[in-house]
């Protein structure tokens, strides 16, 4: 049976990889602050510098298509806006919590963004909040909760500090995902992103030209290698696939599916970190996959 365009498959399927490829920066992150005294600026101008070059190539490649449009000044403001606020500020605040917090309760407060996304679109772009997606959040969440509820109450001094930070970074990615709807339906999806991204980019290594000496990259190459694998696989491919996937279905619910995202960081922080997984963790993971498939169902136009 052929899904209708509001839901296309290849939609659902992107944004299930943008959210692993997303989950997966906590890991590439943890690993560098064990392999070496590396700061959160210092690493994100790692992962942006290795990034660089991709966003670049997208940015050429598509301003030279023939029916490209010429940017105004609104569509400026909106890549300038988004680009800080979205990939800068958000990846910052996010990479400081990590030096408190786990990879998964990072994951956990970090996924709080699909409620505020599509509370955010419901308010300022209209968009119809149904049945199937309260009952989404609300097994999502309760999954989500249920899974690292244990994590929490054993939480150390510089617990309530990381929390804060990261969950200033989703509210800050938050706004990013409303506005991205609207920039890329003006702009275009792999332009959007990869001028949105050079940006942040550049913000992010302005700030380390200034308030660090570049002796801070001497680091051993194993931080070398996470930070370009951190570049290329919770970078470059998930912000394209995600941008992609918000085309075609929606901010709202592309954030939704994306609470698989939390799921994938348990795994691969248990198998990499040596994380424990625990009861309640996996009985969490259920109710979120619940949440994901009936996400995956919904095919009510937007």
């Amino acid at each position: 049976m052929k899904l209708p365009a509001a839901h296309p498959l290849e939609g659902f399927l992107l944004a299930t990889i943008a959210a692993i490829g997303f989950s997966s920066k906590a890991i590439f992150v943890k690993l560098a602050y064990q392999a070496a005294p590396v700061d959160a600026i210092t690493l994100l101008s790692l992962r942006m510098a290795f990034s660089l070059p991709a966003f670049i190539g997208f940015a050429f490649f598509s301003h030279n298509k023939p029916a490209q449009q010429p940017l105004n000044r609104h569509d400026l403001l909106l890549i300038c806006g988004l680009g800080l606020v979205g990939y800068y500020l958000s990846s910052l605040l996010d990479f400081m919590g990590l030096h408190y917090l786990s990879a998964g309760l990072e994951r956990l407060i970090l996924f709080l963004y699909p409620t505020l996304t599509v509370l955010l679109s419901a308010v300022l772009l209209k968009h119809a909040i149904t049945r199937k997606h309260v009952m989404a959040l609300l097994l999502s969440y309760s999954g989500i909760a249920l899974a690292l509820l244990q994590e929490t109450s054993h939480g150390g001094p510089d617990l309530w500090l990381g929390a804060g930070l990261v969950f200033a970074s989703t509210l800050s990615y938050s706004v990013y995902l409303t506005g991205a709807g609207h920039a890329i339906a003006r702009i275009g999806s792999v332009r959007f992103t990869a001028l949105s991204m050079m940006v942040a980019s550049a913000a992010t290594l302005l700030q380390f030209g200034l308030t660090h000496p570049f002796s801070k990259l001497i680091l051993p190459m194993h931080v070398y290698a996470l930070a370009m694998g951190m570049a290329l696989f919770s970078t470059v491919l998930p912000v394209f696939a995600l941008s992609a996937a918000i085309r075609l279905i929606q901010p709202g619910r592309a954030a939704l599916i994306g609470s698989i995202g939390p799921i994938s960081t348990i795994f691969m922080a248990y198998f990499i970190l040596n994380e424990a997984i625990t009861v309640a963790q996996l009985a969490g993971s259920a109710l979120v996959l619940a949440g994901v498939w009936l996400i995956g169902r919904d095919r009510t136009p937007q």
